[in-house]
């Protein structure tokens, strides 16, 4: 009897310690969770007016992400891959251009499409049509997309609870963040979940969305590298948003609407980016 007990436990040792194959593939192929550079950069030491871009992988260095201003709110993000992008997106995205993923919000029609083109593989809604609030955490190829969701108001002026989404590209060794139809000043928490930016494209109309003042605000807790204006309807919002920003930034006037960035060549102060086009 014995050594039928002794055989029993020995068949069950040897069941535990040699898992079928199939079972250690099965634990092999679960995906890694993903983690956001952006964050991890602002939660290293003390933050500064701008980060150290040494902290970026060296893998990362020399790779460009083309950024083009198509107008309005929309910018056509390239990556080293190809993965085309378009933010704030209505349809158009330049000529003969279909993007592989496309962001929307929803405060005005200018923003979003209930029609986007079926061969987008990937269109990430800034809101929730289902109520609540809209959850994204894309990795495409070399692209990773999130976002954090703010209120709007409506023209009523009540609240709209996650009626906006600010989008954060991570690209390269590279943080994008797009602030959509912001409305109000962001919270500690959301200033949090962006973590730190390299460059952000910001609204600058200075009444339909956030005031001038009150944006100066939140590009002071972002600390981007880089401010790109958008969303203006008059060259006069965005040389009143100039004025105010030479006092904090150096600003420079590209010639096209294209612009190409890296970590290596990232202005070594703060600096106003402006695309020709609306």
């Amino acid at each position: 009897m014995l050594w039928r007990v002794l055989m029993f436990f020995t068949c069950v040792v040897a069941i535990v310690l040699h898992k079928p194959a199939s079972a250690q593939a099965q634990q092999t192929k679960q995906p890694r969770p993903m983690t956001s550079q952006c964050i991890a950069m602002a939660d290293v030491g003390p933050q500064l007016p701008v980060h150290n871009a040494s902290y970026v992988p060296v893998a990362a260095a020399g790779h460009d992400v083309k950024l083009g201003y198509i107008g309005h709110s929309t910018f056509l993000i390239q990556s080293p891959e190809g993965v085309k992008i378009a933010t704030d997106f209505t349809g158009y995205a330049g000529p003969g251009v279909l993007p592989d993923v496309v962001t929307m919000n929803h405060a005005h029609s200018s923003h979003y499409t209930d029609f986007p083109d079926p061969g987008i593989k990937h269109v990430l809604r800034g809101w929730n049509p289902a109520g609540g609030y809209a959850h994204h955490n894309l990795r495409y190829k070399d692209a990773h997309i999130r976002n954090v969701p703010t209120n709007t108001r409506n023209w009523g002026g009540g609240t709209v609870v996650f009626g906006n989404s600010i989008f954060i590209f991570e690209i390269a060794g590279l943080c994008i963040g797009h602030l959509g139809h912001l409305h109000h000043e962001l919270t500690k928490q959301q200033i949090a979940q962006i973590g730190q930016l390299d460059i952000v494209m910001v609204p600058v109309d200075g009444f339909v969305t956030l005031d001038f003042e009150g944006m100066q605000k939140v590009l002071t807790q972002l600390k981007a590298r880089v401010v790109i204006p958008m969303h203006y309807f008059t060259a006069g919002s965005l040389e009143t948003f100039m004025v105010k920003a030479r006092a904090h930034y150096e600003v420079r006037v590209n010639e096209t609407a294209e612009v190409v960035f890296s970590v290596n060549n990232l202005p070594k102060k703060p600096q106003v980016v402006v695309l020709s086009g609306q």
